[in-house]
């Protein structure tokens, strides 16, 4: 009878054997009359039918509903008589006499059971008595018994045992004797006990994580809980891992996902989850919050570090709730506001977003409110970042209002004016970000005449040109690229600002020409003057005239041969040096006007130095500024090469044909077909300058290899001998490298030029051969054929017709010439 005893808690199997011996220790004997004569079983709801027979409720009732479903009168199945009712009437003295006498046993039970709750004891003692202990807990009676038995800190111990089985039999129990103890989970958040539990979340598809995820689960139910199991390191990036897993079981995933949403009763767990990815909490406070919240989760927000996705998402979730806070919050409010709205705006699509939701008015007042409510000017500079940010986005602000009530846009002759008298009166922050909005707005084609108008009507060329001198590199640079974008629509009034009394040309280069070591003003002067455009040639004219080429080359020198203290300025220093050089060679083509161009460039070699400065590792705009001067110097060789003058035939070869042979010329040019020189024609056969060129193919700059690519082009160009040029090209291994750039397809100006080349090198029959069959060619060929610019598709047309891809198809391209 004991024994079925035991069968009514146990599960089947090895587990049922763990604790029966448990379930066998009596201090009284098991009466007869305890049993149910159905079950052999100790009842627990004794009750009593009309033969005076007593049974476990449930199976007496079951076997009545069996009398029912079989069409027969009800029997006691003790006497077999019929019976005339089937009422049941409690015992409850017998029940009260059964909980007793279970109670004492359980106790000894117990009291034996917690002997193998330790790590010494044999495996198989301790698994039956953490399983005798979940059942005795899983009694509604007995729920609080192992915590009043004192048994939960030796239970907690087992979860440092080195058996598998053990660890995960005490989290099952743990869990089992918390459900619906508030007690209990209080004493399990004691110690490190948590911190234990997570570990078992760091375990590989294993049941004890699945057990660990459900005992947090469990804890989590408990408000008071909530704050301590988020703050144990590691908990909620693990749980928000595992509630998006895919490869974790349903159970365990939806465990994680229940455990978290308890957790964010908690603000603190709220702003760990959003830092770990789980950002819908965080912004249904600030959604659904009281005001407090939504300021502290708008500042969390403005903290996080967020991919472009999750920016958009945010944008479209609460982009509409956090101008409304900018617009009519506290100051407190506003900044946390304006600091999340940074955050967003940073991606251009939510950008485009904000612009929907109306940022736009609450913004613009926001900076040009002067009074006492204005926002300080730290909030202000943010404000200026936003709308620099927005302006970047792409939106046609030709036709969104900046005020609620007005038809004034962000382009607006008023709104304009308004920013630049705000240039003129804050500090250098500000002004930076204001010159960024001002470049933004230039950049975009439909805005940029509106943009120069109200620049020269308000006379502000001077007082922007006036930036290039500011100490402060951002704003500098932002001031240089406005210059730069209205440049030309008002290139007269920039060139008298430069050129004019005031002599900020000249004064930059006063300042180059220190030579005490490089400071951050000389890396801002050396930057500026690069930025500025490089087929201005009355600026390089004048540089020419008023020596600043030579001391830029000069500086050069002193740098290559360490005669130049460096420090943290030199790579700025040396690349806008380079820049600043390499203008000249624009001059060269037009040496018939700039004689002087030309003779500066052979006085000092500079086809060399571009040369050596190719292999100026780490410095990419130096390699890719170096290989575009040299594509300018090349493109002259040609020009510049010079062609032998044979003598005519006399008369003796007239009469006597074998005198008439012509002299054999040797030490000629290949490419050029006369003599060449690196200083005098800038030929780039000298110096292993194709090989250096080569080797930048490979380059991870695309800029860079663009530029290689342009100045390799020369020795392919009219006017060469193309074979020739194919051959050295194949004899420096550049051919590969070339086809490599066509197959890459980085930018469209890469492909169009290097389309260009691969149809020059196709040309050599040989070449054509060995890359007709390769589909990767053929597929990158017919790509640029039907979607390359007009000059391209033709270039690519010719390339497959040498490689036998493509009939004659001339006749798609009609002349540009008879085109309409």
């Amino acid at each position: 009878m004991a024994e079925s005893w035991d069968g009514s808690y146990e599960d089947s199997g090895s587990i049922s054997d763990e604790s029966s011996y448990y379930a066998r220790l009596h201090i009284e004997p098991i009466y007869d009359s305890f049993l149910c004569p159905l079950t052999k079983q100790v009842m627990r709801d004794p009750v009593t039918i009309e033969s005076g027979q007593t049974f476990e409720r449930a199976a007496i009732e079951m076997w009545f509903n069996e009398c029912k479903e079989s069409r027969r009168r009800p029997i006691c199945p003790m006497t077999l008589k019929e019976l005339r009712s089937t009422e049941l009437n409690p015992s409850i003295a017998l029940r009260n006499t059964i909980e007793e006498w279970t109670a004492r046993n359980e106790a000894v039970q117990l009291d034996m059971a917690r002997k193998s709750l330790n790590l010494s004891s044999p495996e198989n003692e301790t698994l039956g008595s953490l399983k005798y202990v979940q059942h005795v807990c899983q009694k509604g009676l007995s729920r609080h018994i192992a915590r009043n038995a004192g048994l939960i800190p030796m239970i907690v111990s087992l979860l440092k045992s080195t058996s598998r089985k053990v660890q995960f039999r005490a989290l099952e129990t743990l869990r089992i004797v918390a459900q619906e103890d508030s007690e209990c989970k209080e004493m399990l958040a004691e110690g490190d006990t948590l911190h234990t539990v997570v570990k078992f979340l760091r375990h590989e598809r294993s049941k004890e994580k699945e057990e660990a995820v459900a005992l947090l689960y469990e804890l989590s139910k408990s408000e008071a809980l909530c704050e301590e199991i988020g703050s144990v390191n590691g908990a909620i990036l693990i749980l928000v891992g595992m509630s998006s897993s895919k490869s974790e079981n349903i159970s365990t995933v939806e465990n994680a996902d229940r455990t978290l949403e308890n957790l964010e009763v908690c603000e603190n767990n709220i702003r760990q989850m959003a830092e770990y990815g789980r950002l819908r909490p965080l912004l249904t406070q600030i959604l659904e919050g009281p005001p407090e919240t939504k300021q502290s989760m708008a500042a969390h927000l403005g903290e996080l570090v967020l991919n472009n996705d999750v920016k958009l998402f945010v944008a479209q979730t609460v982009g509409s709730s956090l101008i409304n806070i900018m617009r009519s919050g506290d100051k407190q409010s506003k900044e946390a506001a304006l600091k999340a709205l940074n955050q967003i705006s940073s991606f251009d699509t939510s950008a485009r977003v904000l612009v929907q939701e109306g940022i736009l008015p609450p913004l613009v007042k926001d900076l040009f409110t002067v009074s006492s409510n204005q926002l300080p000017m730290k909030l202000k500079e943010v404000s200026a970042t936003i709308l620099a940010n927005v302006v970047s986005s792409g939106c046609d602000f030709n036709s969104i209002p900046v005020e609620p009530n007005n038809q004034s846009t962000l382009v607006s002759e008023d709104t304009i004016h308004n920013l630049l008298q705000l240039i003129s009166n804050t500090g250098p922050a500000i002004e930076c970000k204001l010159l960024q909005v001002l470049v933004g707005l230039t950049s975009s084609p439909s805005t940029i005449s509106s943009i120069v108008n109200a620049i020269r009507s308000s006379g502000a060329v001077i007082s922007l040109v006036q930036f290039i001198e500011a100490p402060q590199l951002d704003l500098r640079v932002s001031a240089i690229k406005l210059l730069q974008n209205i440049s030309p629509h008002l290139s007269q009034e920039l060139a008298d600002a430069l050129r004019g009394s005031v002599g900020q040309l000249s004064s930059l280069f006063r300042i180059i020409a220190e030579n005490t070591g490089i400071t951050e003003e000389q890396a801002a002067a050396v930057g500026l003057l690069a930025d500025l455009p490089e087929m201005d040639f009355g600026l390089s004219r004048q540089m020419l005239d008023e020596g600043a080429f030579e001391l830029v080359y000069l500086r050069i020198v002193q740098l290559r041969q360490g005669e130049t203290r460096g420090g943290r300025f030199l790579t700025p220093f040396l690349e806008g040096l380079v820049r600043i050089l390499a203008r000249i060679t624009s001059l060269v083509p037009a040496a018939e006007c700039e004689p002087d161009a030309r003779a500066f460039c052979r006085r000092h070699n500079l086809a060399a130095l571009f040369i050596e400065l190719l292999q100026s590792n780490g410095l990419d705009n130096v390699q890719m500024v170096s290989a575009l001067a040299l594509e300018n110097l090349s493109l002259e060789s040609k020009n510049l090469t010079q062609i032998p003058t044979l003598p005519e035939p006399g008369f003796c070869a007239s009469i006597f044909p074998c005198l008439s042979a012509q002299p054999v010329l040797t030490g000629l040019c290949p490419l050029h077909r006369g003599t060449c020189s690196l200083r005098e024609s800038f030929c780039l056969l000298e110096d292993k300058a194709v090989n250096k060129l080569v080797a930048l193919l490979d380059h991870t700059n695309e800029k860079v290899v663009e530029a290689a690519l342009a100045a390799l082009s020369t020795l392919l160009d009219d006017g060469v001998d193309v074979e020739k040029g194919v051959n050295i090209l194949y004899d420096a291994e550049g051919v590969q490298p070339i086809f490599n750039v066509l197959l890459e397809n980085r930018t469209e100006n890469l492909m169009r030029r290097a389309v260009w080349t691969v149809e020059r090198l196709l040309r050599s029959d040989d070449i054509a051969i060995e890359f007709s069959n390769n589909p990767k060619v053929s597929t990158a060929l017919v790509d640029a054929f039907q979607h390359g610019d007009y000059k391209t598709r033709q270039t690519a047309e010719r390339a497959l017709r040498h490689v036998d891809k493509l009939p004659n198809f001339s006749n798609i391209f009609p002349n540009p010439s008879n085109m309409g």
